[in-house]
């Protein structure tokens, strides 16, 4: 079961604390806005033909699409709402398994790291841990996401 969080300030999140969020079924529709925003009409993702003859047979998600799925969970479990100062990117990401449409896909969410940031009192760092999975438990996305996130100041 999903659930919707308070916003969390730096101070709030502690290591080891976990998250869920909401579920959602990836639709065609999710395919054509990721290729029309992002310009990549690849034909894996796009041409139902042309992916059955591939390995995975059918068409499956963009990696950055799933990447932009993940990011969002985050925001929709409320945790980061108007607290979330910058996004400062990653170590590392991973694809282990397609997505395809027609899957629901959810985020696993985990706090890896809290740090202050030297002279800065309004902001601190807080990395998250994360797992997407689809509704059969295969990992889809993994990946640490880091963020300053505000002070309660």
């Amino acid at each position: 079961m999903a659930y919707s969080y308070e916003p969390h300030h730096f101070e709030d999140f502690e290591p080891g604390q976990e998250f869920v969020s909401v579920g959602r079924t990836v639709t065609e529709s999710d395919f054509v806005m990721h290729s029309a925003l992002s310009g990549d009409w690849t034909e894996l993702h796009t041409n139902k033909e042309y992916a059955a003859e591939q390995d995975f047979d059918e068409r499956i998600a963009h990696g950055p699409m799933t990447f932009v799925h993940a990011t969002g969970f985050v925001y929709r479990t409320g945790i980061v709402e108007r607290t979330a100062y910058a996004f400062l990117g990653m170590n590392y990401m991973d694809l282990p398994e397609p997505v395809h449409i027609g899957d629901t896909i959810s985020l696993e969410i985990v706090v890896d790291e809290t740090k202050e940031i030297g002279d800065r009192d309004d902001v601190g760092l807080v990395v998250l841990d994360t797992e997407m999975t689809n509704q059969d438990g295969t990992v889809v996305f993994q990946g640490d996401m880091k963020f300053l996130i505000k002070t309660k100041q």
